[in-house]
């Protein structure tokens, strides 16, 4: 009878601190969530933005806010801002067409409020964010290694 393979140690403390980055990661979402969603409904219910172009506007306005908590808690990222931002800014706009895709299918192909249509989409999107910025627009630069050509050791 085989024995089932016992979690390792490193593996279940890897897995607890992704998690905590990941809870970090929504608390950190929930605040540019804010800014996004209230800039939204008040662009949309002042008459001033359809849903769709609110919508973009509001996930704008919240990325800003995203950017600067992500970098400082959820990742504590060293990586130059030169280099951050515009990683930053390629997984946003991946996440904004994403949002605009999904929007304008769930308003104009389904009919959906425009709330619950935003909530899918941000349901979507969260996990894109993350994953994008986890692995490449926060992660760790990699370092320069150096052959034993050039230096001599082995």
């Amino acid at each position: 009878m085989a024995s089932e393979p016992k979690p390792s140690p490193r593996n279940a403390e890897a897995l607890a601190a992704l998690a905590r980055q990941f809870l970090a990661y929504v608390g950190v979402s929930l605040a540019a969530l804010a800014v996004h969603y209230a800039l939204l409904a008040t662009l949309v219910e002042t008459g001033r933005a359809d849903p769709v172009p609110a919508a973009l506007a509001g996930y704008l306005a919240g990325a800003v806010v995203s950017y600067g908590l992500n970098r400082r808690l959820t990742y504590a990222s060293t990586r130059p801002h030169a280099e951050a931002t515009w990683r930053f800014g390629v997984v946003a706009a991946i996440g904004f067409g994403l949002t605009w895709l999904i929007m304008a299918g769930l308003i104009r192909g389904f009919g959906l409020p425009y709330l619950a249509a935003q909530g899918l989409a941000t349901g979507v999107v969260v996990f894109w964010n993350f994953l994008g910025h986890r692995v490449w627009t926060f992660a760790a630069r990699p370092v320069a290694v150096l052959s034993e050509e050039v230096t001599g050791m082995r």
